[in-house]
């Protein structure tokens, strides 16, 4: 293992492991990823894949934008698919007032050269016949997103970053951060590491490493239930791969698996996991479902989905999920009390924007400055004074909002 390093990352998700890519795609690769467990093991491995162009505030749309651009090249600089499919994604306006927010965001998608457009009903009829659109106001539509594959995503850019020289260390989880001799100081159970740099990419482990610094980041998980069907006729009877379909109305997104349908709810009442600390012993694992509470959720997706009202469920995943107060992740450092510590953790949508992030973390680290200006995101936003209390209400709050579009983005 190296023992003196320009940059230590510290987990080996999707985040993390784009970090190091990007770190050594601009020259630095003396770098370290180090991993508790293996590539993926966080919230990585149970995640949808889902890399949209549109998120619910205008400002986070380079970051999508440059996450799929990352995964495509990292899957041509590693010679490993990432298992993108393209199918192009349906937002669908269930008020006047959506279709109208839809259509402020023209013109930004073409400043990046992103295709958007606003449809109408019978477009979305004819891009995805399951879904019923009586009641809507048509939909945003970007045909150039998709999903990939989250596990085959992280391994392309952990070979692409181990071929430009930088290297990673599985099952062997940091124990102390401590800052000596102007330097950070890593201890693990296969020894120490030095390094200019640490990158916290942890998840929801990154606020119990920091703790001990006196480092209050306000990072809590909430459990969050994904759905997969049996095949469905109406999907096995078409030739194409229908687009990613998401709902603010239901407040879910949806998309094709297979013959099937693959869901995520975000439910009216959240519930959170291990608010007073992540069990030493937690691994790869999922949390007991509970599909009571998501009752109203499906009771409106049978109505606009009907073919969703037929399908037999064949699995349901219950996952941890990481948020900050304002549902926008930490990326930057987080004070100048602690020089060469950056955070890249916070993120309920780490597929979507991870890979953007990174880039934007990557050039501010190499650079002196980040990629562009966004300061919504900049670790350093909360202070030390949030408490457990406000955060939760806070995350709360952002969880309920699911698909709704703020009034003002």
């Amino acid at each position: 293992m190296k023992t003196d390093v320009q940059v230590v990352v510290v987990g080996g998700g999707i985040v993390g492991a784009a970090t190091l890519y990007w770190l050594a795609k601009l020259g630095w690769t003396n770098t370290l990823l180090l991993e508790r467990r293996n590539l993926t093991s966080g919230s990585t491995w149970h995640a949808a894949g889902n890399t949209t162009y549109f998120g619910p505030y205008a400002q986070m749309t380079r970051l999508f934008a440059g996450s799929i651009r990352t995964y495509l090249q990292a899957e041509k600089d590693s010679g490993q698919s990432i298992g993108f499919h393209q199918t192009g994604s349906l937002r669908v306006a269930t008020t006047q007032r959506e279709r109208e927010q839809f259509h402020s965001f023209e013109a930004g998608y073409q400043a990046l050269d992103i295709a958007y457009q606003v449809v109408d009903n019978d477009v979305i009829n004819e891009l995805h016949p399951c879904i019923r659109t009586d009641g809507l106001f048509g939909a945003a539509h970007t045909p150039t997103d998709g999903h990939v594959d989250p596990s085959s995503t992280t391994q392309a850019m952990a070979k692409a970053a181990r071929g430009l020289g930088a290297a990673i260390e599985l099952q062997c989880p940091v124990q102390q951060l401590t800052r000596e001799n102007n330097s950070w100081l890593l201890q693990t159970q296969s020894g120490s590491v030095r390094a200019q740099h640490v990158v916290m990419s942890a998840s929801f482990w990154t606020r119990e490493l920091l703790e001990p610094l006196g480092l209050n980041v306000p990072l809590y998980a909430t459990e969050h239930h994904e759905l997969i069907t049996d095949a469905v006729p109406e999907i096995s009877a078409l030739n194409y791969e229908v687009p990613a379909y998401r709902d603010s109305y239901v407040s879910c997104s949806m998309r094709q698996e297979q013959q099937g349908f693959l869901l995520g709810i975000y439910e009216s009442e959240p519930v959170f996991w291990s608010l007073d600390g992540i069990p030493a012993n937690f691994k790869e694992e999922l949390l007991a479902p509970n599909t009571d509470r998501l009752e109203p959720h499906l009771e409106k997706l049978m109505k606009r989905v009907p073919a969703f009202a037929d399908a037999g469920i064949k699995t349901i995943n219950n996952g941890p999920m990481c948020w900050t107060p304002d549902g926008l992740p930490m990326l930057g450092p987080i004070a100048k009390k602690y020089p060469g510590l950056w955070l890249a953790s916070g993120f309920n949508v780490g597929i979507g924007t991870g890979g953007g992030s990174a880039e934007f973390l990557a050039h501010w680290m190499v650079y002196g400055k980040p990629l562009f200006d966004l300061p919504i995101v900049h670790a350093s936003r909360f202070g030390n004074e949030v408490t457990k209390a406000q955060a939760v209400d806070s995350i709360k709050a952002c969880y309920r909002q699911g698909y709704r579009l703020p009034d003002s983005i």
